[in-house]
């Protein structure tokens, strides 16, 4: 019987680079990680991911590779790598790589082979093109302002090639075999290593054709059908975890349990950004009602934040309009024409309301995500350049450069944010371990109750009535517990009644997390929220 862990997972994102330096160069390393595991294992979390932590040339935080079967130097030694993903083992927790399939660097040696000339061996392991053919529509640049094309011509090659994404990320020709091949060789050595799986990046994309823009159907899938059953033939149980950034109707032709187990749930993600902005459950229960099921050896993995921009695209323009207008009034703050340049707790102002976003989060049905440095708060840094605003190392100490390094300021790997109310000296780890109603003591409670009730995220949630259109009531029956999860988006009180249709007893439940509340009376539940409010409360049978 296969385990299917990622069914209950509780995954953190972790830039290697940016989370702690052991040897004072300015760059966090795995030497450095495995100091902090039990930090790690306190919060509860039982997968890890780590970002891009191979060699490239540094234009792309990491995703745009030169080799794929090292380890960075400046992130250690392959040795210590082998280290961490032992001793996190030990402890529980399971580590997932981001496989980056969609493209290398341009620097990265099959394509400077490939520019070489038709007759190049590597030529047909990237799309060119004497002419390249228009895009089709949602099939151009990834950098609007950026980027003016998808297509670049390349002097020595004497044609154009494709990128997706920036210009030096080429993009691999997926209908080669040997490419596929490549890839599957990439995934064997890592997974060698004992790690639990992968993060596909990019990969809605890996199904383009650019040469063919309108071209659709099945086939164009068989590229991530073949690394999905590879992998899974090396390790039954491995997580394959996609990017897929796609509108509703695209989303089920990925997630046919073929094809990847988990996906990140940009689509809710949209939708939870304007109920947060909005103060209003409806546009939670719209996206989860519009959401395709996952497979039944899948799920959906949610997220509030992560290392990119907070992209938008899936709302109309008067929706993204309304979240643009109140978490990024500022123009710094946006990026791409769609997307937020900010971290969470900035944007959301205020504890109560954090609090309540994460405690949302993790009730929801799908696998929480939670990045570094969101379990504590912390904020961004607008004179970054792009997306690297939410990428500030993490804030540990007070101390000299928040507990991340001891080099010298101008040799660290970013700035840290040492200014304003989320400057490492309001809010970094030490100020909150341990403290009771600090934000990183609540999530670690969040996954506590995520570990204790397996039910609580899968996906036989009931989406319940409950008055006010502020609130938003999530339940789930089992044989042995019934358990509800309450939420008030609004700044203001509300009181939500909640007709429970045979969820729970006659008796009062049992706080799980929030204040508890009397018993139901004739079958319905009444509930006073004050602004920003949330319950999970839990009847025994």
């Amino acid at each position: 019987m296969q385990d299917q862990w990622w069914k209950h997972a509780v995954i953190y994102g972790v830039d290697v680079e940016r989370f702690c330096d052991s040897d004072k160069d300015g760059v966090g390393d795995f030497a450095g990680l495995c100091a902090k595991l039990p930090y790690l294992s306190s919060l509860g979390f039982n997968c890890v991911w780590l970002l891009p932590f191979y060699p490239s040339t540094d234009r792309d935080n990491g995703y745009d590779i030169t080799d794929y079967y090292r380890v960075a130097a400046k992130c250690g030694r392959l040795s210590e790598f082998q280290e961490f993903v032992h001793r996190a083992g030990e402890q529980g927790i399971r580590v997932v790589l981001d496989l980056v399939a969609q493209h290398t660097s341009s620097g990265h040696p099959w394509f400077q082979a490939a520019r070489q000339g038709s007759h190049s061996a590597y030529r047909d392991y990237y799309v060119w093109s004497d002419q390249p053919p228009k895009p089709a529509p949602g099939q151009g640049t990834m950098f609007p302002g950026q980027e003016d094309s998808v297509w670049t011509f390349d002097d020595t090659a004497r044609a154009y090639y494709y990128h997706r994404f920036y210009h030096f990320q080429p993009t691999l020709n997926h209908r080669n075999p040997r490419v596929l091949d490549e890839l599957k060789r990439v995934a064997n050595f890592w997974l060698s290593f004992g790690i639990a799986g992968f993060r596909v990046d990019a990969a809605s994309h890996l199904v383009e054709d650019p040469l063919d823009p309108a071209g659709k159907g099945d086939a164009a899938h068989t590229v991530l059908r073949e690394l999905y059953a590879h992998i899974t033939r090396q390790k039954p149980d491995a997580m394959v975890l996609g990017e897929v950034d796609e509108d509703e109707g695209k989303l089920a032709s990925f997630f046919d349990g073929e094809q990847l187990n988990m996906m990140f749930n940009f689509f809710l993600n949209n939708y939870l950004m304007l109920a947060l902005a909005t103060e209003s459950a409806l546009p939670i229960r719209e996206a989860l009602s519009r959401l395709p099921p996952a497979p039944e050896n899948g799920q959906w993995a949610n997220f509030l934040r992560n290392l990119d921009e907070a992209d938008l695209e899936r709302l109309d323009q008067q929706q993204r309009d309304r979240v643009l207008d109140l978490f990024a009034p500022q123009d710094k703050m946006r990026i791409y024409g769609r997307g937020i340049r900010r971290r969470l707790a900035p944007m959301l102002g205020g504890a109560a309301r954090l609090k309540m976003a994460y405690s949302l989060l993790f009730a929801l049905p799908g696998a929480p995500v939670v990045c570094y440095g969101d379990e504590i708060g912390m904020g961004e840094d607008l004179g970054a350049d792009g997306r690297n605003s939410v990428r500030a190392p993490m804030q540990w100490t007070a101390g000299r450069n928040g507990g991340f390094s001891a080099a010298p300021k101008a040799r660290l790997v970013q700035p840290m944010i040492d200014q304003g109310p989320f400057g490492l000296a309001q809010v970094n780890v030490a100020a909150q371990d341990g403290k009771p109603g600090s934000l990183l003591e609540h999530l670690r409670r969040l996954t506590v109750l995520r570990h204790q009730h397996l039910q609580v995220g899968q996906r036989d949630c009931h989406i319940l009535e409950c008055g006010p259109d502020t609130v938003l009531a999530l339940g789930w029956r089992t044989p042995e517990q019934d358990i509800l999860a309450l939420h008030n988006l609004s700044g203001k009180p509300a009181r939500a009644e909640v007709p429970l249709n045979g969820l729970g007893t006659d008796e009062a439940p049992q706080a799980l997390l929030g204040q508890g509340t009397d018993a139901p009376r004739d079958g319905r539940l009444s509930v006073a929220l004050e602004a920003h409010d949330f319950r999970w409360l839990c009847w025994m049978r």
